[in-house]
């Protein structure tokens, strides 16, 4: 009887391993590609940020790559620039976003036709965008500054690229424009998520159209734009090319950011160790920046 027991047991625990171990065979592949595309490259990246290189060589500085972004004024005007490229690039899609959102839920003839519209910015490349826009504010081939001469917001039609006082505003439109359609997309899934019956309820207690925007719709959204806003922030704070093809991070450093003179650093100035310590650094911020908006979404998913 004892050998019986003790046989039922050892079963038991291989049938234990087995479940244990059974889900982690099927996702090895997955974590064999996160590994290998994430973990390993970010680790690399870190340990050079302790090593200063040379055309034909690396030292270990230790902290002296972080000592020296410390004092670097180029690197302080790029967070000052990487903070308002940021806000005011992400508050124009969130709020052009929800607007289309919000529009595009209403039926109307040739609603299909309007969506495919809105949402074609995202499917162009990058690349493409930058150089179209840098074309669109070029006063020899493009409209706008003819544009906005004619209304009165230019004494003449020169491009807002050439001036440090307006540079920033270039990446931002074209960033805006290209950025609206996944606010649009995500808010939209998730406006016609949202009962109905909630709407008829309200209107049945004489609620305004204004009153079930903010007392149902909004609260509902809550979460969605949360998370929406976290990642595009995190994606347009390390958006380099945009900026890089339309400006170079010109006039004068006028739209030089962090992600852009990361960049710099590692592919024209060809210091790798720098590069890299400047992107700890970002990366540090936008994982705070990211716990803080994971919080907010826990206690924005309770209330709800």
């Amino acid at each position: 009887m004892t050998a019986i027991t003790a046989d039922n047991l050892a079963l038991q625990r291989q049938a234990d391993r087995r479940r244990f171990l059974e889900p982690w065979l099927y996702l090895s592949p997955a974590l064999v590609i996160i590994v290998t595309v994430l973990v390993v490259p970010l680790i690399i990246g870190i340990s050079y940020s302790f090593r200063k290189f040379s055309a034909f060589r690396s030292e270990y500085v230790g902290l002296g790559q972080y000592r020296a972004m410390m004092v670097d004024p180029v690197l302080h005007d790029a967070l000052i620039n990487t903070l308002w490229w940021t806000v005011a690039s992400l508050a124009l899609q969130f709020f052009l976003g929800l607007g289309l959102a919000l529009l595009l839920n209403q039926p109307f003839h040739g609603r299909r036709l309007v969506q495919g519209l809105v949402f074609l910015p995202w499917a162009v490349p990058i690349f493409l965008t930058g150089l179209t826009w840098a074309w669109l504010f070029n006063p020899l081939i493009g409209p706008l500054p003819h544009v906005f001469h004619a209304i009165g917001l230019q004494s003449e039609p020169v491009t807002i690229l050439a001036d440090p006082s307006t540079a920033m505003w270039g990446p931002i439109i074209a960033n805006v424009w290209f950025g609206i359609p996944f606010f649009a997309i995500t808010l939209l899934a998730a406006r016609k998520s949202i009962p109905s019956e909630l709407y008829e309820a309200a209107s049945i207690d004489g609620a305004t159209a204004w009153q079930q925007f903010t007392k149902v719709t909004l609260p509902f959204l809550a979460p969605t734009i949360a998370i929406t806003v976290m990642l595009r922030t995190v994606w347009i704070a390390t958006f380099a090319d945009l900026i890089y093809v339309m400006t170079a991070g010109g006039p004068a450093g006028s739209t030089n950011t962090i992600a852009t003179y990361i960049y710099v650093s590692a592919f024209k100035s060809l210091d790798k160790g720098y590069a890299s310590a400047i992107a700890v650094l970002l990366l540090v911020l936008l994982i705070a920046y990211a716990l803080i908006v994971i919080q907010i979404r826990r206690a924005l998913l309770r209330d709800v």
